[in-house]
């Protein structure tokens, strides 16, 4: 399940972003889209301390996805891409998500 903060979900830039495993969802509901995120692969990057070795995202791949329930599988996916790097993903995800929901 979803972890929640003080009971609130995480937000980023006045939009909730929630991570279950290797799966990320930022935005509401109450948009015509939402940013879904796919964390494929990871690396490890080394520490201040060269004993310690941290895990990050690496491989992402993104989707911009319909919350209309009228819509089925396949015709929610409004637009994919692939991106290196969580922050990269999210970037450009937002940047996506900005521009469907302003249709």
């Amino acid at each position: 399940m979803a972890e929640k903060i003080n009971g609130e979900y995480i937000m980023y830039r006045g939009l909730p972003l929630v991570r279950e495993g290797n799966a990320l969802c930022y935005g509401s509901m109450d948009s015509a889209y939402i940013l879904y995120l796919m964390i494929l692969s990871e690396k490890e990057i080394e520490t201040d301390d060269p004993s310690k070795k941290v895990k990050v995202p690496d491989g992402i791949v993104g989707q911009i996805i319909s919350t209309d329930p009228k819509k089925t599988g396949l015709d929610r996916v409004a637009k994919t891409f692939t991106k290196n790097g969580l922050y990269q993903a999210l970037d450009m995800g937002i940047i996506q998500l900005g521009r469907f929901n302003r249709q």
